[in-house]
């Protein structure tokens, strides 16, 4: 399997303190991979330094079946390219239903007069009800987003991030806040978007992790401290010592 994405030697600070030091990392295009690491260990940054909204000091990011560099781009070049990314709070249009904020979401031209003009076809209307589907929202269409469950809202703002069809797809935290069937329910939504994209997962609940049953980075300082099964990983010794505690 080719890498969709390639960090090498990637480093930033900020007031000389080093967010991401000398980092290296690489996922294939059709790949799980969760992030896991102390606060502090750099993972917002790195996903900062993925989706353009911060330029490391140093290193190169490759991106692409014909590899080019992600740091000559733009945010809005990035998330064009295919970068999508999913904060911890959602973010829904709160007072437009499930199937117009799906609808707003597909990757159609949307430039201020495409969006006034736009008409959705009948291809449109089975692409919300299939994303839908895949997300566990097909019996909410017409409810408004503002009256959903957290957990309903997070598979949301997950299905408009697959509207747009995203190669790398960065999920921060999604467990936070749920309950044990939402967390479940959420674990299917990511899995099965993996086996069509790449999918980097940052994530504190170990039991969230065990459940995505797939390959694991520890960050630390900035750097990679350790990578493998979660078993692995958690059976080192230094990711024992800074992370999980004694």
């Amino acid at each position: 399997m080719s890498n969709l994405l390639e960090v090498s030697g990637v480093s930033v600070s900020f007031d000389g303190f080093k967010a991401i030091n000398n980092l290296t990392f690489q996922i294939g295009s059709t790949e799980m991979r969760a992030v896991i690491g102390p606060n502090g260990a750099g993972k917002t940054t790195f996903m900062d330094i993925l989706t353009g909204k911060t330029k490391p000091d140093e290193g190169h990011v490759y991106w692409g079946d014909k590899p080019v560099s992600l740091l000559s781009m733009s945010e809005s070049q990035i998330a064009r390219a295919g970068v999508g990314r999913k904060f911890q709070r959602p973010t829904v249009f709160e007072d437009q239903s499930v199937q117009e904020n799906l609808m707003l979401a597909l990757k159609n031209n949307r430039g201020p007069l495409a969006v006034l003009r736009f008409h959705p076809s009948r291809r449109d209307h089975e692409q919300v009800a299939k994303l839908a589907d895949e997300i566990g929202l097909a019996k909410v269409m017409s409810r408004k987003a503002g009256e959903l469950s957290h957990g309903q809202k997070q598979w949301l703002e997950i299905g408009m991030l697959l509207a747009q069809d995203p190669r790398l797809l960065l999920v921060d935290e999604p467990a936070a806040g749920m309950t044990p069937a939402e967390r479940e329910h959420t674990t299917e939504i990511l899995v099965e978007a993996a086996k069509t994209r790449a999918v980097v997962v940052v994530e504190h609940d170990m039991e969230f992790v065990r459940r995505l049953n797939c390959k694991v980075t520890v960050l630390h300082e900035g750097s990679v401290l350790a990578e493998g099964s979660l078993d692995h990983v958690t059976r080192n010794e230094k990711v024992i010592e800074v992370y999980l505690g004694r």
